[in-house]
């Protein structure tokens, strides 16, 4: 994709910035938008209506009874269901980066400043922006307040005792996940600010990632040639806009923290609902050249003159003493913060606030067990944690920035390295922090075994690495309501495993403990419309529970297929466990995986229905789409089924267990033979053998087999599965058709086009673009030495996303060419950093890469 097509959509972002201030120490890369910029385009989310008819008739009965469990789940038990097909979220064009580290809960900002989105009760998404929660400067001159503004473009009907309607055409935002960068000029007061937001979200740290706290530092930069005196004040509301802020008995209280020489004080927001309750804390550090003052309780509603006026008087507030009374029913409570400080003519200075949340102890839906969250073990599980965290973030932030600059560094020099490129690689990380994520202690009886101990072919009960570094889930997607989804989990895996390996490795003993269980209650699988078990025995679950249930200790949330006939969700695993070692290299993980491994590849070999090493679909037996019907190998599958066999010769190689490897050896060499033979077509791979008239059609991620090969530093030699020139004329004809053929390239790929160059529109998906499949294609051609194909490949779907249809920050799990989008905020764009490691890799001398392959026997 052209470079010219790139600064012309990064241009379009900030046409409407009319001032020339780029603010103080703003970088280069990453995603910069205007606070006045308007999308142009308005995508609708995918619902009922938008299936042709040749599909609403094959989906009939998955419709009704959707509906039926819809109708009870919604109505009878009045919970919210793990999707809902009714109730899909509108595109609201407003996230920026969001708040927070890991697995602490997470209140995001849009990027016109906004507080919008909050996760603060695991996995449960409440979309409300709360209209009190403002920065607002003023500025002093000679004892007068010369300018006072709410630093928001918006115009309220409530709080119209302040000065709403700031210019967005003076203000720009800039994110570079974990920071971002809001530059606000001051039109006629020749001053600009530059609030700088920071997380700490650091690689390879398990302690301050967990943290629940962000921090704003406002640099302050005054252009005229006399002082200034210049305030922030920071307003909060008690509570996240929800129902419950009005349920009386939240109450608010100023403190003072000293200790080790600093100081910090600011009001404390305890937010006391039976279930989750939790405390709010703003504050500011104390310097002798700052004054920090305070209101600890002021009503959110009315004009809000008051508060205002107690600004605008002297630039602090009156800071009185005690808590407020508890509110009353009905009514909401919230607190300011001012931050004052001189700066002088021609000069800068700074002002540093901070923002906690602090929910020790939660329980899921379902209110059956107490789970502790992985930052109490530095702060405790009092709920009295939010002085000591503020202390904490304000004293340590600058050191966070350090490992992150460093961190990033390396990649945002790299000139060979497209700009769109690095802002998609950091700012898609904002899902491991906003997917629902919840980092947790495993509690002392916790046993994660699932009853098979390791002299028993199973694991042990609480594994190391789970003890050490707690336990880690995710959603599939904000409005997919599950968490850990496994088969898109392999997609987003890669940015775990490469920056937090040890919550990767985590994830997968949980998974690899749910295998060996089984549940043999009988339920309804509302696609087939039979009944089946929820789990079986040597099966890897769909997922581990849904947020609204009880996660870990009930399976399989995912009721639409029944799971246990689902092939690739064990070649996953297999797949990931071998990817995991390569990059860890922790042996004792390979040697607690193995057993599982070869259990999982046992349930598989069933389904080699004709002996020739290669196994069979039926029905909806792999990650295809729904709809799309498979019968016999299919590429997708039969290529996973291919690289899992590849894998195992190398793990029984490595486990030193020379039967094994011959077992999986004489399968491997027979299934690749089936597979040629009955798949490759001369230019690429065949979606299906069926031999029916779709099953020509190219699938996009038809690759997605020798990708993990390569990932893991196989593919080639002793250890591999494709012949490699096959492999890259399947690219080349995917690139050539479902890129460059769809959306006259610039969309990214399409899952399924026919060969003559029109989009496969049989299935309700085959016509959709996944972003995050796009990443991993996009990833397995520059392992392949196409680097340019691949960059221009994951382009399309980046401009697509974040310039074009306004989604940064809810990456969506798909898009048509046209009208519109299916499950915003999802989990598998985490694939991106698939495509760093594809370029670290083949960065790599070949022969160095081809010797550290194989490391000999553990």
């Amino acid at each position: 994709m052209s470079s010219e097509w790139g600064e012309k959509s990064t241009a379009d972002l900030m046409s409407r910035y009319v001032s020339k201030e780029m603010g103080y120490g703003v970088p280069k890369e990453g995603w910069r938008i205007c606070l006045a910029h308007e999308f142009k385009e308005k995508r609708k989310p995918f619902q009922a209506k938008d299936v042709s008819l040749s599909n609403v008739w094959e989906h009939v009965g998955l419709g009704i009874r959707y509906l039926k469990w819809w109708y009870k789940k919604t109505q009878v038990e009045k919970k919210a269901p793990f999707i809902d097909m009714f109730g899909a979220q509108p595109l609201r064009q407003i996230y920026g980066a969001p708040l927070g580290g890991i697995g602490g809960g997470t209140i995001t900002r849009g990027w016109r400043g906004e507080f919008c989105r909050w996760q603060l009760n695991p996995g449960m998404y409440h979309y409300k922006t709360v209209t009190a929660n403002q920065f607002t400067v003023c500025l002093r001159r000679g004892g007068q307040t010369v300018y006072q503004q709410v630093l928001s473009v918006e115009r309220p009907p409530t709080l119209q005792g302040w000065n709403w309607g700031y210019c967005g055409e003076y203000a720009f935002y800039h994110a570079l996940y974990p920071r971002a960068w809001t530059v606000y000029h001051l039109p006629g007061q020749n001053v600009t600010l530059t609030c700088r937001q920071i997380s700490p979200v650091i690689p390879h740290d398990y302690q301050d990632s967990s943290l629940p706290v962000a921090v704003f530092v406002w640099d302050i930069e005054n252009k005229n040639d006399y002082d200034l005196d210049v305030s922030i004040m920071f307003t909060m509301v008690n509570g996240s806009g929800h129902k419950d802020d009005k349920s009386g008995g939240h109450w608010n209280e100023p403190f003072h923290l000293e200790k080790e020489g600093e100081a910090v004080s600011g009001v404390l927001l305890h937010h006391c609902t039976t279930v989750n309750p939790y405390t709010l804390c703003i504050a500011a550090r104390e310097q002798p050249d700052r004054e920090v003052s305070h209101q600890t309780a002021f009503s959110p509603k009315g004009t809000c003159s008051s508060l205002w006026s107690d600004l605008i008087t002297d630039g602090r507030l009156d800071s009185p003493t005690g808590s407020c009374p508890p509110t009353p029913r009905g009514e909401k409570v919230a607190a300011a913060l001012a931050v004052g400080c001189s700066v002088s003519a021609q000069s800068c200075n700074t002002l540093e606030f901070c923002l906690t949340w602090d929910m020790p102890k939660i329980t899921f839906g379902s209110r059956e067990r107490e789970h502790i969250r992985r930052y109490t073990r530095y702060f405790g599980t009092k709920g009295d944690a939010s002085p000591s965290l503020s202390h904490y973030a304000l004293t340590h932030y600058k050191q966070w920035e350090k490992s992150i600059e460093e961190w990033q560094r390396p990649i945002l020099r790299d000139s060979s390295l497209p700009s769109w490129y690095k802002s998609a690689l950091f700012n898609e990380l904002y899902f491991v922090v906003d997917g629902g994520s919840v980092w947790t202690e495993l509690p002392e009886d916790a046993d994660v075994s699932g009853g098979v101990r390791s002299e028993e072919g199973g694991l042990p009960a609480q594994p190391a690495v789970i003890k050490e570094y707690g336990r880690f889930a995710y959603l599939e997607g904000q409005e997919y309501r599950m968490y850990n989804t496994y088969d898109v989990h392999f997609y987003a895996s890669f940015a775990l495993i490469m920056l937090w390996p040890k919550l990767a490795l985590s994830l997968q003993y949980d998974i690899a403990g749910s295998v060996v269980q089984q549940d043999p209650t009988e339920r309804l699988h509302l696609m087939s419309g039979r009944y089946s078990p929820v789990k079986a025995k040597n099966v890897v679950p769909h997922d581990i529970g849904d947020p609204d249930d009880e996660p870990w200790q009930r399976v399989n949330a995912y009721l639409i297929h029944d799971t246990a006939d689902w092939k690739d969700l064990n070649l996953k695993f297999v797949l990931q466990v071998y990817r995991d070692f390569h990059l860890t290299q922790d042996s004792q993980y390979l040697r607690d995986m193995w057993p599982i491994c070869q259990a999982v590849m046992e349930s598989e070999i069933k389904f080699d229905l004709d002996g020739d090493g290669l196994i069979e679909n039926s029905g909806y037996a792999d990650q295809t789409y729904d709809g799309w019907t498979v019968t016999g190998p299919s590429a997708y599958c039969g290529g996973l089924w291919l690289a899992s066999l590849c894998v195992m010769c190398k793990m029984a190689r490595l486990v030193d267990n020379e039967e094994k490897y011959q077992y999986y050896r004489d399968l491997l060499d027979r299934g690749s033979a089936a597979f040629d033979q009955l798949l490759w077509n001369g230019k690429y791979y065949n979606y299906d053998s069926s031999g029916r008239d779709l099953s020509n059609s190219v699938m996009s991620d038809q690759c997605a087999g020798h990708w993990f090969l390569r990932a893991s530093g196989l593919g080639e030699g002793d250890y591999q599965a494709f012949p490699k020139e096959k492999i890259q004329t399947a690219l080349k004809s995917v690139f050539d058709l479902n890129v460059m053929s769809f959306a006259g390239g610039q969309m990214g790929a399409v899952n399924g086009m026919r060969p003559e160059g029109v989009p496969d529109r049989s299935s309700v998906q085959s016509d959709e673009v996944w972003i995050g499949v796009v990443y991993g294609l996009a990833a397995t051609m520059i392992h392949e030495g196409m680097r340019d194909e691949g960059l221009r490949t994951a382009e399309g779907c980046y401009r697509t996303v974040w310039e074009r249809l306004g989604m940064a920050f809810q990456t969506p799990e798909a898009y048509c060419e046209k009208g519109i989008y299916r499950s915003l905020a999802y989990m598998r764009p985490l694939s991106v950093w698939a495509m760093q490691l594809a370029l670290n890799t083949s960065q790599k001398d070949q022969t160095t890469s081809a010797q550290t392959g194989d490391i000999g026997s553990i």
